[in-house]
C-alpha cells in the first residue's frame, strides 16, 4: 500500500491509509471442466470508519471475496492486505492469531452453539484468546448492552427471536474489538424493521475511526447505509458507487 493508493481512495483524508488492498484477486475451485471462477481479477479497496456494502446476485461470488479477506480462504491469485499485513502470504502460524485479534466474521446463519446462554456464545472469541471465563463473559455483557440485549444475557438461543441471536452474532464479532467486521448477509433472514434495525445497530455501533465495516447483501432496502458501494457480477467488482456519510447523500 502506498501514498498514490492512500489519496485516490480518500482525497479527504489523504493520510489515512485503506484497511483493505485487494489486487487482481482470483480465485477458482476444482479442476478442469468443473472447474468455477468464483472471483475474477478483483481490485478493492475499503476505509475504516465506514461500512462499505459488497452488492450483487445470489452466486455472484461476494461471499468468496469476503472470505479471502477475512483469511478464511486463500485467494488463488493475487494479493490480500489487511490492517498493512499482507495475508495471501502469511504463514498459518501467523495468520491464525491475526485473524482472531485484527478481524470479526458475522455469518449469514448465526452458528450460535446452542447449549450456551447469549452472554457465553458471545464470549467465546474471548474465551479461544485465553481470557479468564468470567472476565469474559462480563466483557460480552456489556457488549450484549451495547446491542440492547443485556436483559437476554441468560438466554439460550432456542429462547431468542431470530433479531436476537443476529445480535448476539454481533455482539459475538465485536467482543474482542476487531479492527475488521465482516458480515455475510445480516438481514437476510429477518423482516424489514428487524433488517433495518440490524443495519442501524451497526452504524451505530460497529462503526468506529479506526473499525472497517464490510457487509455483503442483496437486500436493496439497505443500500443507504453504505458510504461505498461495490458492485459484484460475475465473480467481478463492475462499479463502486460513493454515497458519502448515511443521511448525506
Amino acid at each position: 500500500m502506498n501514498a498514490t493508493l492512500t489519496a485516490e481512495s480518500n482525497p479527504v483524508a489523504p493520510d489515512v491509509l485503506p484497511a483493505v488492498v485487494c489486487r487482481g484477486v482470483s480465485k477458482t475451485f476444482g479442476d478442469g471442466d468443473s472447474r468455477v471462477h468464483a472471483v475474477r481479477s478483483v481490485d478493492m479497496e475499503v476505509m475504516p470508519g465506514a461500512i462499505s456494502l459488497l452488492v450483487g446476485p445470489s452466486g455472484c461470488g461476494k461471499t468468496t471475496l469476503i472470505s479471502i479477506i477475512a483469511g478464511l480462504l486463500d485467494p488463488t491469485e493475487g494479493e490480500v492486505h489487511v490492517l498493512g499485513e499482507r495475508l495471501d502470504t502469511m504463514r498459518s502460524r501467523r495468520l491464525v492469531p491475526f485473524r482472531g485479534e485484527n478481524i470479526g466474521f458475522v455469518f449469514q446463519q448465526f452458528n450460535l452453539l446452542p447449549a450456551l446462554t447469549a452472554a457465553e456464545n458471545a464470549a467465546v472469541p474471548l474465551l479461544v484468546a485465553g481470557w479468564r471465563r468470567g472476565a469474559a463473559v462480563r466483557k460480552a455483557r456489556e457488549v450484549l448492552d451495547a446491542v440492547g440485549l443485556s436483559d437476554r444475557a441468560n438466554a439460550l438461543p432456542s429462547q431468542l427471536s431470530g433479531g436476537q441471536q443476529q445480535r448476539v452474532a454481533i455482539a459475538r464479532a465485536l467482543v474482542h474489538e476487531p479492527r475488521l467486521l465482516v458480515c455475510d448477509e445480516p438481514t437476510a433472514a429477518l423482516d424489514a424493521k428487524s433488517g433495518q434495525n440490524v443495519m442501524e445497530l451497526f452504524a451505530s455501533v460497529a462503526v468506529q475511526t479506526d473499525r472497517a465495516v464490510i457487509i455483503v447483501t442483496h437486500d436493496n432496502r439497505v443500500f443507504h447505509f453504505g458510504e461505498r458501494i461495490f458492485h459484484m457480477s460475475d465473480g467481478r467488482i463492475e462499479s463502486v458507487e460513493e454515497q458519502g456519510l448515511r443521511g448525506e447523500g
